[in-house]
């Protein structure tokens, strides 16, 4: 069973950046899409940034020109780099592979206040 774990959320001031990274068990991100999803408080899970196999990315568009989404094959790792954060960019952010069923991580808690 694959398992993904996030990493490098934290409280930041709005106008800051933070990096997440998404770490796969297995070499899976080549032969599948992988997302970032993420959760504000009270609210649905919304997708964030998804990067397919040919590198190919797909942003909100809350999100556009302010995240990047980016893999390392070598390392099974998936990063999201957040720039510009916002307070309404503060919520609970989720790496999901898009196999069949979707595999998820545990989540990293992200808060953008000063």
């Amino acid at each position: 069973q694959v398992q993904l774990v996030e990493s490098g959320g934290g409280l930041v001031q709005p106008g800051g950046s933070l990096r997440l990274s998404c770490a796969a068990s297995g070499s899976i991100f080549s032969i599948r899409a992988i997302a970032w999803y993420r959760r504000a408080p009270g609210q649905q899970r919304d997708l964030v940034a998804l990067i397919n196999t040919g590198g190919s990315t797909t942003y909100a568009d809350s999100v556009k020109g302010r995240f990047t989404i980016s893999r390392d094959g070598a390392k099974n790792t998936v990063f999201l780099q957040m720039n510009s954060l916002k307070p309404e960019d503060t919520a609970v952010y989720y790496c999901a592979l898009l196999s069949a069923p979707t595999i998820w991580g545990t989540g990293t808690q992200v808060t953008v206040s000063s």
